[in-house]
Order: structure tokens, then sequence, then C-alpha cells
């Protein structure tokens, strides 16, 4: 996780926050105090993101010292103490918001994460996220994913080929879209191709496309899809995916179902900091 792009995002986030320096704090607390920080959920969750708790304050003061009581995947209870910060009393006060920022959002992502993952207990149905992530989150978003027990799709697009509408569109067609691909990319990289309708599921079929992604389709137009597909290429189904009817579209027989909001509307999971000063020296 200690990627350039994090470790960006967090002297982004600190710079946005405390910018010339925190006025409250440096008004209240002596520089020589120091004091402890215990972080406590307040709703039962699936914890994500404590190494950025640590980054985070680490990036403040070295001195500091974090201990989990808790890994990342784990289901916390609702006033479980999750970790343990000991330092400055300033740096302690000055960290506290974007800490928790960054805990709040991840562990947000994996609980919700982790609900689709229950409601597909006992079926062989790979769930995975999407693209539609914050703009410089992607790599944390899609950690929390993995921590919440569901899959990656690619990560940009550098590393897939995913042939949506617009390629469509723009290529002439799915034949020449895939056959152009196919020019391009090596042997060894699966092509996959979104679809809208039967006629367009029948191209990609005939185009020989490795994944077909069904694209807001009905769950009959899934099932008969299926059906049509016949094992021929991995069958994707995608498009406005809910907890509500995730178990029937399961049961159609797609291999893959993915799910864009399981980070674009997650929402932030309710974890509070209470600092205790401990000492002056």
């Amino acid at each position: 996780m200690k990627s350039l792009i994090t470790k960006t995002l967090i002297q982004l986030a600190l710079e946005e926050d405390i910018a010339s320096g925190d006025i409250t704090t440096k008004a209240l607390v002596p520089l020589n105090a120091y004091g402890k920080a215990t972080i406590v959920a307040r709703q039962p969750l699936v914890i994500a993101g404590l190494e950025l708790v640590d980054m985070v304050y680490q990036s403040l003061c070295p001195n500091i010292k974090m201990s989990s009581n808790c890994q990342d995947g784990e289901n916390i209870k609702k006033d479980q103490n999750v970790c343990d910060i000991e330092g400055p009393l300033n740096v302690l006060l000055e960290g506290e918001r974007t800490a928790l920022n960054f805990l709040q959002r991840m562990s947000g992502i994996a609980t919700q994460t982790r609900e689709y993952i229950k409601a597909l207990a006992n079926k062989n149905t790979i769930i995975v996220d999407t693209r539609k992530t914050l703009p410089g989150w992607r790599r944390l978003e899609k950690k929390a994913v993995r921590i919440g027990g569901a899959v990656n799709h690619r990560m940009g697009l550098y590393d897939g080929v995913l042939i949506k509408d617009n390629h469509i569109l723009v290529s002439g067609g799915i034949g020449p879209a895939i056959a152009n691909v196919r020019k391009h990319v090596s042997h060894l990289t699966k092509i996959e191709i979104e679809v809208e309708n039967f006629e367009q599921l029948e191209q990609a079929l005939e185009a020989s496309a490795d994944i077909i992604m069904l694209d807001n389709m009905s769950i009959d137009d899934i099932r008969q899809s299926v059906h049509k597909i016949n094992g021929r290429a991995l069958v994707e189904a995608s498009g406005g995916i809910t907890l509500e009817h995730i178990q029937d579209i399961a049961d159609t027989g797609v291999d893959i179902i993915s799910i864009g909001a399981l980070t674009h509307s997650a929402r932030a999971v309710d974890l509070s900091m209470k600092i205790v000063p401990e000492r002056t020296t």
C-alpha cells in the first residue's frame, strides 16, 4: 500500500487540512505534552486501512507509536477498540481527522463489499469491482474491496481489454472491434466485450470473445444469454446490481457480477478517536 500515489495522497490530505498549522491545537496544547489516542468503532463494521493510519501519523512525526488491536478484514463490533496511538499530543490532534477519513472510507467499502459477499454465500459467482473510484483513490479503494472479500476487475485501461459501446461505435461494429484488438494484444490477453442485446451477443460469439459482459439486461434476458453462450465464453453481468436481486442474477448461471456501487456508493463507517493527555515533559 506504500506506493508513491498513496504517500502523495496522504501528503495532499494533510496539507489540505493542516496547511500552515493547526491554530486551535497551537493555542491549547503545550509542545512537550504527550498523550494516547484510541480509535473506537461506533457501529459493526469490517475494518480496512489500518496501515494508512500509521502512515498519516508517521508523516507528521516519526516518534508516533501505533499498535493495532485487530487486522484488516476482521469483523469489528460496536464500541470495540481498533487501535492505539501514542505520541506528542499536538500531533495526535493534528492527524485525527485525516487518519479517520482514510480509515472510515476504506472500512466503508470493505463493510459494504462483505454484505454482497454474504449474499452470495455457497454460490460460485465471482463479485468484482469497477473503475468507478475516486480520482487518486483507486488502489486504496480496490484494496478495500479485496479486504471485503471480492475481486478486482482491471485496475485501469492499461491492464485489461474491455470493448465498450463507444469502442464498438467508433470501430464500425463488434466483429471489427474484436478483430482489430486481437491484432494488437498478446495471445495471452483475454478480450472482453460489452453487449446490450441478443443481436450483439450473437456477434460477440461469432467473433470469439473470451468474456461477454451483459450490460443492464433483465434477469430473464441474462438467463437466456447464459443459455445461448453455453460455455463458449465467460459471462459477466453488470449494471445496476443491488443486494436485493444479486442472488437472482447469480442463479442465472453467470460467472462474474461487476458492481460499481462497491466503491462509488459506499458510505463511510462511524469511527471516532478518543485522545487522553498522559504527561508533560
